[in-house]
């Protein structure tokens, strides 16, 4: 995990330098593809993923290491080949996995945050998932341990495959002639972000389209088909915690109610979307059948508020750069606390964000209790050699209640939601 930290530590900034380029771009040639509060959850997304790799916090099934000690039945020797041959497996099994978390209801819980901006742009591409908590990927990597890659390899180029998908989440690049034949594209993949009936769940391949070509899911993007983005239950929130876990409470709530025992398991494991009949007729759900002709999600947000999305997301970036800069000296114990107060502090704006009427009293809550806990006798020792840190969080809340009360007086109660 420590080498994780490091990497994203030159990761995150060459995103966010290659998000602000495009950002430039756009406004230049008169195509700006960003809107205020989508970029903010985007990034803040991209956060709370950091965060949750970082910290580990994932129960592991089965292990690559494990399934290798079964299935090898040969090994490769150390060589460039290796590496290309241990790419092309992680490749493979993402195309699986992904088609996996598009079919099926449960899986999709994972994947939706990825497709939730109604927008596509560089930042789209950090709206990662914290929601897959059960580490069973390695089930899609076994022609790599059949082949006896060892795990080391595997380690190595899986961040630099997820990385590798990073670039073409754009609209300013078009179609790439004969490469479209062999790599995923930017225009390959607007056709996976996109809702239009001809392109829904097209285009599932990482970074080599062969695969998309050889099981029968590949989508050109059409002329005369301009991709509409976002997912057809548009989750209305700038919240990435709530986003995440949005589709699993609505199959929950379906089980919950669902009249028949085999229902209320068997959802859980049927095509993305499918409810039970009962449960449909007494609870129904809208769903966009016009994608030509939707209302983005779009609050009206005064200067004041404005102002105070960036206070907040420009403070929990701050934290978070601490936080992997310092990784390795943090105690388990204090990485989950400074984990949980960074997930609090997203959590928090985000909702204010999206005008809740509780988000305010949220703000209200955190500061006092981010306050208290930092100043307490007992939190002493756990800040002995972070005083810095201590003095920044305390500064960090202070302002924010502040702000918050600033936010009280200058603009009049306007809840988007209760």
């Amino acid at each position: 995990m420590e080498q994780y930290a490091a990497v994203l530590l030159w990761a995150i900034p060459g995103f966010l330098v290659f998000i602000i380029i495009e950002i430039v771009y756009g406004h230049f040639k008169n195509k700006q593809t960003y809107t205020f509060m989508d970029t903010l959850a985007s990034l803040s997304s991209g956060m709370t993923n950091t965060l949750k790799e970082a910290l580990g916090v994932v129960l592991v099934v089965i292990s690559y290491p494990f399934i290798l000690d079964y299935l090898a039945v040969i090994e490769l020797e150390n060589s460039l080949s290796l590496y290309f041959i241990a790419f092309i497996c992680i490749d493979f099994a993402s195309y699986w996995n992904h088609r996996l978390n598009h079919k099926i209801n449960v899986f999709w819980n994972i994947h939706v945050i990825h497709h939730s901006s109604e927008e596509f742009n560089l930042a789209c591409a950090l709206r990662q998932s914290i929601s897959g908590l059960l580490g069973y990927g390695a089930l899609f990597l076994i022609p790599a341990a059949i082949l006896g890659v060892p795990a080391s390899v595997i380690s190595i180029l899986v961040p630099l495959h997820l990385f590798g998908q990073f670039w073409y989440h754009t609209r300013h690049i078009g179609k790439l002639g004969w490469l479209e034949y062999i790599l995923v594209t930017p225009s390959q993949h607007r056709v996976h972000h996109a809702i239009n009936p001809i392109y829904i769940d097209k285009n599932l391949s990482a970074i080599f389209c062969v695969w998309d070509r050889m099981f029968g899911t590949f989508q050109e993007e059409l002329d005369d088909e301009i991709p509409v983005y976002g997912v057809l239950k548009p989750v209305q929130t700038w919240n990435p915690i709530w986003i995440n876990f949005q589709h699993f409470w609505a199959i929950f709530c379906d089980a919950w109610y669902a009249k028949r025992w085999v229902d209320k398991l068997r959802i859980w494991f049927m095509p993305t979307g499918w409810r039970p009949n009962d449960v449909a007729e007494r609870f129904p759900r809208s769903i966009t059948e016009d994608v030509y002709n939707i209302e983005k999600y779009n609050p009206q947000y005064t200067f004041t508020q404005k102002a105070i999305g960036v206070f907040h997301f420009i403070a929990i970036n701050i934290m978070i750069f601490y936080f992997l800069f310092n990784f390795g000296e943090l105690s388990v114990q204090f990485r989950l606390i400074f984990g949980l107060i960074i997930f609090a502090s997203i959590f928090g704006f985000t909702s204010l964000m999206d005008l809740h009427s509780w988000a305010i009293k949220f703000q209200i809550f955190t500061g006092c209790i981010g306050l208290l806990l930092l100043w307490i006798p007992n939190a002493q020792p756990l800040f002995a050699e972070l005083f810095t840190l201590q003095i920044g969080l305390t500064v960090y809340f202070a302002f924010s209640l502040i702000f918050t009360y600033w936010n009280m007086a200058a603009v009049p109660s306007q809840p988007q939601n209760t």
